[in-house]
């Protein structure tokens, strides 16, 4: 079968599981009085289960999945699920075009949390719980999904799912493969019921409690209310979010043997060097934010500068995009954190975006021992951390990727700068978006929106967001294969 047919297939599995959370959306929208949003989910499902039976029949069950078919596959179900997922807006209307569908849609199923709606509370119940559902499917991998769906004896399809992750992502984890993507099912869900609960015994109410829930353990940041978190003034609310951020900025095999200990993986979250530093770094932030926030005046209180400073620094650091404050109207120095936290972010494994604190840590480490080695040439000692060893090889891939991630960045900017973005705008845009974060400063800030930028910036965001979402790789690797594909076929073969 060809790796066509085989990619065809998978699209089907995922557009099933689309299908059953567009119909739990429209049925959202029929208890909420059948709300403007009804007769579009409902259309926009109907669409969707067709296009998956379709693409089912039209393969069959034996394939054979290697490297190559398997990143096809997984850009494949990607931005086939941005595509269906864009129906229930364009249908809809209103401020949703097809660019602003496809953008909302993208920026959803990315759990990156920019958003092009002007008035979020305008937006009927059953479209906003459909917008916040497809970051949180996101969160949890569109492929992982059809692994559940679809999962087999042969563990094809929990080896498919694994191709999501990077190599770095998987190193706390010992035994089957389909028994990681089971795990972090149940760490997902169950951090997601914890959290609403939590939220409701706040004061929320259910629907709110639930959706705001599902958009912080996906790490997406969207809300239901224009004011994002701020709407709620309440700490207790922030306290909850915070958690439940950190949380899922956290390896989700390391949450699952903390909580379910087993002889094959006695890592947790208390003695692992990773967490740690990534902990310590969201201390560190928050700390010089608050410092500053104080020394610059811009809040009345200590009290004040630490909860306002605590919930964005674990917004951002985590990719969530949550907001409390116009971090505009920060000094400088406290937005030079904000932006070193969009670049770092949380750890490999969990449903943050951005380099991952794991790489940076690992190249810091490996650079030290390169430097050292300069003085004994035949000596280079392997970077452990956690019981995981890199060799010089994998610090160099891993170097590598932060390399070519800081120039995308570069791109980015200079794209967005080009098309009339002022610098500071222009650089954090590229960053928000590469790194699924979300907010940047400008009119892209906490309290803003992407709402202004033109069509072609906001397809290029769609660009960076999938690119930033599957890590680089698995797009280009596929994007080059069809190019060297299209371009040694016959009609483009001289002589």
């Amino acid at each position: 079968m060809s790796i066509f047919k085989i990619t065809i297939r998978f699209i089907g599995f995922a557009l099933m599981g689309l299908f059953s959370l567009l119909v739990l959306s429209a049925a959202i929208a029929f208890f909420d009085h059948q709300d403007a949003s009804f007769y579009p989910l409902l259309i926009s499902s109907g669409i969707t289960l067709a296009a998956a039976l379709g693409c089912i029949l039209f393969t069959n069950a034996k394939q054979k999945i290697d490297l190559k078919a398997g990143y096809f596959i997984v850009t494949g179900c990607w931005v086939a699920a941005c595509l269906f997922g864009a129906l229930p807006f364009l249908l809809y209307g209103h401020e949703f075009n097809f660019v602003n569908s496809l953008f909302e849609s993208v920026s959803g199923f990315t759990t990156t949390g920019a958003s092009i709606l002007n008035d979020i509370e305008a937006v009927p119940k059953g479209l906003l719980f459909w917008r916040i559902a497809t970051a949180w499917i996101g969160g949890i991998g569109v492929v992982s999904l059809v692994s559940i769906v679809i999962s087999t004896r042969n563990d094809r399809q929990s080896q498919l799912a694994c191709m999501e992750l990077s190599s770095i992502a998987k190193e706390y984890y010992r035994g089957r493969r389909k028994q990681f993507i089971y795990r972090i099912l149940t760490v997902y869900v169950g951090l997601t019921l914890a959290s609403t609960y939590g939220l409701h015994l706040a004061g929320l109410t259910w629907f709110d409690a639930a959706t705001h829930a599902m958009s912080a353990c996906s790490t997406c940041g969207f809300s239901t209310k224009n004011l994002s978190i701020a709407e709620f003034n309440s700490p207790t609310v922030e306290a909850i979010l915070i958690v439940s951020m950190l949380l899922a900025g956290i390896n989700f095999s390391l949450i699952f043997s903390t909580f379910w200990p087993s002889g094959s993986n006695r890592k947790n979250l208390f003695n692992t060097k990773i967490v740690k530093v990534f902990l310590g770094s969201v201390l560190l932030g928050t700390i010089c934010i608050v410092i500053n926030l104080m020394v610059t005046k811009t809040c009345s209180s200590i009290g004040a500068a630490f909860r306002t400073a605590a919930f964005q620094v674990c917004s951002i650091t985590t990719t969530t995009g949550f907001a409390t404050t116009d971090t505009n109207l920060w000094p400088s120095f406290s937005k030079i954190v904000i932006i070193i936290g969009s670049l770092v972010c949380g750890c490999s494994g969990s449903t943050s975006g951005g380099i991952k604190i794991d790489r940076v840590w690992f190249a810091m480490k490996g650079t030290s021992e390169m430097f050292k080695s300069l003085s004994n040439p035949n000596k280079y000692d392997y970077v452990r951390v956690d019981g995981n060893t890199k060799t010089e090889e994998e610090v160099s891939s891993v170097i590598s990727f932060i390399m070519l991630y800081i120039v995308l960045v570069g791109v980015g900017m200079l794209v967005y700068t080009l098309c009339g973005m002022d610098f500071q705008t222009g650089m954090s845009a590229s960053i928000a978006c590469l790194g699924n974060v979300g907010p940047g400063f400008g009119v892209i800030g906490s309290m803003g929106n992407y709402a202004g930028l033109s069509d072609f910036l906001k397809l290029f965001s769609t660009v960076l967001m999938l690119l930033g979402r599957l890590e680089i790789y698995p797009i280009l690797i596929v994007i080059g294969s069809m190019v060297k594909r299209i371009s040694s076929s016959p009609a483009h073969t001289i002589g």
